[in-house]
Order: C-alpha cells, then structure tokens, then sequence
C-alpha cells in the first residue's frame, strides 16, 4: 500500500503545533494513506467518550458523518487510519460530519429515580451476556449494481439546485467580482472590495433591494393536490472521465507518492484537467474528501522539491479552504477572521494576514461584518478619516467603537444562507391574509398560521398534534396542505394524525414523492408544515424553501432541546433568535412519567418522577464491561418479561459508535444474544436488525431480508430497500445499539439508554434530552456516570455555531410583535 509523505509543513524545523479546537483534525505523525478508513457508516455524529472516533466515511456523496457536529462543540478528532489502495475514500460530507461529534455523541445519564422500580427489572435472570461475537465476511455476487433510493434523491436536489439558481440568475445579474462567483456572493466580494478602496463602509455590505416577488401566489380554496406517488427516477450521471484523463492524473499522483487508486477521486474533485491543475498547485489535493493538510504537504514536496516553501501562496490559499470546510463539518456557516489566522498559525504558514487577505482577493472565501473593522481594506488611515469626519459632524469626540467580528466563509454556505432569507422574507411578506381563504378557530398555532406566511412553533412531542393540525385545518379551508418530518418514523406518525396522502419526509418533498410541482418546479401547496425542524441544515432548508410558491405559508415547528442538524447551520433557533415571525410556543406537556423527566431534563432539571407502573428504571453498573451485560439483558429478557413490551420494539441508544460501551460492541452482544451467525452476507444475516444511513444525519432502521448480485435487502418498516453491495460495508450497520444523533426524529416503545463511566466528559443537555425523549412508554438507563449526569444536565449546553442567516434576517425584515 502506497502512502503519502506527511510530516511538518514545508521547510518547517519543528514539529507541527498542536491543530486548533474546531478543526476537527488530529495532528499526524507517521505515515497513513490519503482517506481513513471505515470500519461502518456514520449517523453523522458518533464519537464520544472513550470511543474511537474513527471516520465512518463512504464513497457516496449523501453519505453521513458526525453525530451532529452538535453539538459541535467537541468534533471528533479524524483518524488518519490507513487507507488500502482498493478500498473506497471516504465521502467528504462524511468525514466532515464525523469529525464534528464528539460532544453530543458521548453522554450518560442517570440519577436517582424510583429506584423501587429497579428491583422489579434487575431480579430478571442475570442470563448470559454477550461476550466477543465472531462475525465472518462473506461478499455478495458481482453484478452490475442498481441505483440506490440515496443516489437517486441526491440527482434530483441538484437538479432543483440547478434550477434555483437559473431563477437567480435570471432575476438579478451576476456582477463580475471575482473568479469562480456568481449572483449575492459576487455581490459580497465586490462590496469587500469596494471597503478596501475606501469607496464604501462596511455597513453597506448587507444593503440592497427587498426580495421580489418571483411567482405569482396560488388562488384561494383550490382543490387539494393529490399526493404524487415517486416515479423511478434515472440514474445519476457520473461525470465522464477519459482515459486519458486518469492516466495523466494517476502519472501526477505517483510522482508525488500518492496512491493512484485516488485518480478517479481526483478527477471528481477537479474535473477533466486535473492532472495539470495537481501539476500547477499540487495543495489541490486537499479538495479530494479525507487528504489531510499534512499529507497535501507531503505530496507537494514531491512535486516541487526545493520550490516547496510553507509560504507559498497556494498553499495557503487551499489551507483557508480546507479549514472553513472542517468548520463546517462542525456545523458553522462562517468562521471569525481570528479563528482562522490561529489555525493558519497551527499551520505553520508565515503570515496569515496575507494569506486570508489572498483568499479574499481570488473569491476561495468571503468576508463579512456588521460595520466597519480592522479587516484587509481598513486601515489606520481610513479609520482616521472616520474619527475626523465624526468630530467635524458633531463637534465632540467620538465615541469608543465597538469592536466588530469579521467573519469568513465559503461561497457554498453564503449563497444558501443568502437564499434561505430571501425566501423567508418573500413568504413573511406575501398578503396571505387577503387570500380569501376561511380557516376553522381550532387554536392558537391555527389562527397566527392563518395570519402569516411564516410562522415558527416549539414543543415537546405532544406538540406535534398541534401542528398536524395544521395540515387538516388549512385542508377544511380548501388550501393544499402537507406535512414533512425529518424521518421515515416521524413521517409514519405524522400520517396517523393528517392522513397518509398529506404526510411526507423532508427528503422526499425534494426528490420529487408528494405533491406535484408547478411549470416554473414549485411544490403545488398553499401550506406546509415542518416538524423536526430542528433537524435542518441551512442547505436543507434553502433548498425547500426556494421550492415553495410566492403565498405558501411555511410552519416550522421543532423542539430547541434536542441536538442540533447534522450538516452546516442552526436554521430553526436562528429563526427564533431573529423574532421576525410569529413564534407559538406549545403547553401540551409530555404525557406520563418519562414525559415529566423529560421535561424537566429540557429546563435543565433531572427530577425524580413516581413510576408506578416500571415507566422508568435506573440501572446502576460498575464499568462499561457490567454496562454491556445489563443493557443485553434487559432488552432481550427483562423488559419483555416484566414490562410486556417485545424486544422488536426496543431500542438501546448509547454514546457513540467506539469504546467498550459503543454501538459496536454493543451491537455484537446483542447480535450474539438475539440472532447469531456467520454474518455471511457482508457481515449480516438474514433477520439482523440494521440501521441504514442513507444521507447525512438521517437514518432508517429495518431488518435483512435476504441478499443478492446487486446488495443487501432490508425491510425497513414495511418498505423494501436495497443497499447496493458496494455501500454495505459503509453505510450499513447493526442497529440493536444506535447513537442519539442516529435516534433523532425516532421513537420506540420502549428504549435503553446505555451511560458507561468513559463518556462522563462528553455529557451535555441537548444528549441527555434526545435520548431520554426516544422512548413512548418504558425508559431504562444503565447508569455508570455518577454525578456527572445532573451536572450536564444543569450546566453542560452544546457549542455555539457561527451563522450569518439571524443577521440576514435582521437586515430584511423588522422583528414581529410576539
């Protein structure tokens, strides 16, 4: 196996300095190939405490990586495993994903709370606990493989995507402020620009026109548009290399000591000409998913031998990238300026002044800030000027201005959060209260979504009746009406209460399953609500909300407890902290005893509850080896027997994926317990229980049904889903044990919340309340963390991120009387 040189930074004498918190990056001695390996798919946020945080990273693009970079505050350090020529590198939403977990992944819980009923459940047989489970490999036939359901669905949000942003182009031209930008990210580059000239301030960044209207509003007390079914749609095109293409980039790749099993990777990443694209600017490699900086570093010594210098313009340019990417990993839009000169610094290049400054000036990032600041284009002299014509103004002195934050961010996340305002305020705006339409008084979410185009509401998951209701009111009004969650559970649930022709997946409304769309592919509905909104990432949601008519009224409706998206922003509390909708807060509590602990855990509370009926019960153990035993026991002896509830319906939800108390181990001695075998296709057997990830942060859980030429067969709550062979290995694991990034959105009847001493570090609020909250009627926790559990509960908060759309929001519209 081939690997690229690492080591420090280009004519460094010294090892390299410690990698900044928030890069999401371990820093590297030794020699490792250019993509981590994956042992097993992501939930998008797994890590933890005393877990590894290996990269369960996979070739798709919809791939999903690191338990929510929740809480991001803590992402997982990627390990730069060794990658095998053959094998596949991993996805780069993937391995971002991942490495921004730790924190929320890893947690515990437990206090003291009915310890009555714990007596009742553990004098259920201590019968055998799983030991170490033998699982034998055996590869599925080699066929041609069928698009997967995953493939298809990303396909389809890029041609939404393609056709977003013919509709911008076509409504404001873009202005010619720099390579590789078009439209409001032009728009940005050229203000920053006209700020360094001194032309303009820096308040006139965020200046400029209302948004327009771009599609007429649907007529009042239409017919309800008929739910869709989801046609087959094509395959996706890859993007036709040559031959000769490949051959050249894997020419480049060996002189650099790269493995040339990353050609197709690389020309994915740089298109037709990369070969004398790497040949020009070999830090180019950092945009293949999992090249690490050092390992960039190492291949450009090889090409460029004594040319190689750490200041080279290029390679900072490519460091400035790679660094806003790993932030976004972690589930930040933008970095402040001082955050990324320090992890420039950590990289050994000479001056990082000049490096962000030449990232500006070529458009790899854009800047941004409220005011004027000491940024490139600010100087001593401007800031004079400033002071001057304030004193001849006023007469007096001026006073102290308030230092304003500069942040930077890629052009991806700009123009989504850019977008994602502008619909907001176009639907905020639109006169839905002169749409003729006659809504029922049945509450108060009905009459303020009656009143306006956007409405936000928060609540626990007794809430979520007041927002189906929504759907059925705005449906007696004559409106289309439908519903989305974020996962195919909530989406089942959904449909108990509004009907299953009016409930839906998120992910399905923008692959084409529901209702139809329009000549100009807006979704045909007058009223939509969005439970779970907490879930959406700013991509997500520019995504939907662009696919929405002029006069649709949008609900957002989602609990601010739970942990945060799995991919970049925080859309959901961004929208409440900029108060420019309604915002309806629930006072339905959570029905029962698991309800009430719930409750109080979301304020920051960890009570004792009376459980008469075994509703809750603590499992005190010793360490993580005792943890295993219980949690096995209970879901396959206990809880059956002495609550009534089967263990098809029980789910064990733990810290993340690594160490002795992970989803791994976890998962082995409960396969072990409950349906042993060879594992014979890809590691699984028929009737193992299995959680599919599907895109980053949403899985689907099911059962293997069988396996063939083309890969595994699940049935996955009554539908049938195939995971094409080339993906089992790294989008597929056993999911008796499942992390709570991978359990959002979920609920079972009853759930086993596994806490081993290890992950006491990692505990936090937001962890605690979503796996707490998975479970409908019984909840267990084997507790090994002590007091660390109340703590977390009472002062532990997930990470901030760092987001632009609150402040968008501001500049275009007015906060809303509440």
């Amino acid at each position: 196996m081939t690997a690229l040189p690492q080591g420090p930074a280009p004519g460094s004498t010294a090892d390299e300095p410690a990698e900044p918190a928030g890069e999401g990056g371990s820093g590297g001695g030794g020699v490792s190939a250019v993509g981590p390996q994956s042992d097993g798919p992501s939930d998008g946020h797994d890590g933890g405490a005393g877990g590894d945080a290996a990269g369960d990273l996979n070739a798709d693009a919809t791939d999903d990586a690191t338990e929510t970079p929740d809480d991001t505050g803590a992402g997982d350090d990627t390990t730069d495993a060794a990658a095998e020529t053959t094998a596949t590198t991993d996805d780069a939403d993937d391995a971002a994903d991942e490495a921004a977990d730790d924190a929320d992944d890893a947690a515990n819980e437990a206090s003291d709370t009915t310890d009555d009923a714990d007596d009742a459940i553990e004098t259920a047989d201590a019968t055998d606990a799983a030991d170490d489970t033998t699982a034998a490999s055996d590869t599925t036939g080699a066929a041609a493989p069928e698009v997967s359901e995953a493939a298809a669905e990303l396909a389809a949000q890029r041609e939404l995507r393609a056709k977003i942003e013919q509709r911008k182009a076509e409504k404001d031209a873009p202005i010619p402020a720099g390579t590789k930008l078009s439209g409001q990210a032009a728009d940005l580059l050229a203000a920053v620009r006209a700020v360094e000239k001194g032309e303009k301030s820096g308040a006139a960044f965020f200046a400029g026109p209302p948004p327009a209207p771009r599609r007429a509003a649907p007529g009042p007390a239409q017919d309800a548009a008929p739910a869709r079914p989801r046609a087959p749609e094509p395959a996706p095109q890859a993007p036709v290399t040559s031959d000769e293409a490949l051959a050249a980039v894997r020419a480049v790749l060996t002189r650099g000591g790269a493995p040339e099993s990353l050609a197709a990777q690389v020309t994915g990443a740089l298109g037709e000409q990369a070969a004398e694209r790497l040949d020009a600017d070999p830090w180019q490699l950092l945009a293949v998913p999992g090249v690490r900086p050092e390992q960039a570093d190492g291949f450009a010594r090889a090409l460029l031998g004594a040319e190689c210098r750490p200041d080279d313009e290029r390679r900072a340019g490519a460091l400035v990238g790679w660094i806003l990417e790993q932030a976004a990993a972690q589930g930040h839009t933008a970095l402040p300026a001082d955050d990324v000169r320090k992890a420039l610094a950590a990289r050994s290049v000479p001056d990082p002044d000049e490096a962000v400054n030449q990232a500006v000036a070529e458009g790899v990032v854009l800047v941004f800030q409220d005011g004027v600041a000491d940024e490139p284009g600010f100087d001593d002299a401007t800031a004079a000027d400033v002071e001057d014509g304030a004193q001849e103004a006023g007469g007096a002195e001026p006073a102290e201005a308030e230092p304003v934050e500069v942040l930077l961010g890629l052009d991806r996340y700009a123009l989504a959060e850019e977008s994602l305002a502008d619909g907001l305020a176009r639907l905020l705006n639109a006169p839905v209260r002169d749409d003729g339409s006659v809504w029922p008084e049945t509450g108060e979410l009905v009459r303020a979504v009656a009143g306006s185009g956007l409405v936000a509401h928060t609540g626990g998951e007794a809430a979520r009746a007041e927002s189906a209701a929504v759907v059925t009111a705005a449906a007696a009004a004559g409106l289309r009406a439908a519903g989305a969650a974020h996962s195919a559970d909530g989406q089942r649930r959904l449909a108990e209460l509004t009907g299953p022709l009016a409930a839906f997946t998120v992910a399905g409304l923008l692959s084409g399953d529901g209702p139809g769309r329009d000549a100009e592919g807006a979704l045909t509905l007058d009223v939509l609500v969005v439970q779970d909104a907490t879930q959406l990432d700013v991509e997500t949601a520019a995504m939907l909300v662009e696919s929405l008519p002029d006069g649709c009224r949008l609900v957002l409706s989602g609990d601010p407890g739970v942990l945060r998206p799995a991919g970049a922003g925080l859309v959901f509390h961004d929208v409440l902290t900029a108060r420019i909708c309604p915002v309806v807060a629930s006072r339905m509590p959570d029905p029962g005893p698991v309800g009430e602990l719930v409750s109080g855990i979301g304020i920051g509370e960890l009570n004792q509850v009376e459980a008469p009926g075994k509703e809750v019960v603590i499992v005190p153990v010793r360490d993580a080896g005792e943890a295993v035993h219980r949690a096995v026991q209970l879901l396959a002896d206990s809880i059956p027997r002495a609550i009534g509830i089967p263990a098809e319906q029980t789910q064990v939800i733990t810290v993340g994926h690594g160490g002795s108390a992970g989803t791994r181990a976890l998962n082995a001695a409960l396969k072990q317990r409950l349906n042993p075998g060879p594992g014979r296709f890809g590691g699984f057997d028929p009737a193992d229980r299995v959680a599919y990830a599907q895109a980053p942060g949403r899985t689907v859980t099911g059962t293997v049904v069988g396996a063939d030429a083309e890969g595994l067969r699940l049935d996955c709550a009554g539908t049938p889903v195939l995971v094409p062979k080339e993906r089992v290995e790294s989008a597929l694991r056993h999911g008796w044990a499942l992390t709570a990034h991978q359990a959002a959105g979920m609920r079972w009847p009853a759930v086993v919340v596994v806490l081993p001493g290890d992950a006491a570090q990692g505990l936090n609020r937001a962890w605690v309340y979503t796996a707490f909250g998975r479970a409908e009627q019984h909840l267990s926790v084997v507790h090994g963390v002590d007091q660390a559990l109340p703590r977390a509960v009472a002062e532990v908060l997930p990470a901030p991120r760092t987001t632009r759309l609150a402040p968008l929001l501001h500049g275009l519209l007015k906060p809303a009387e509440q």
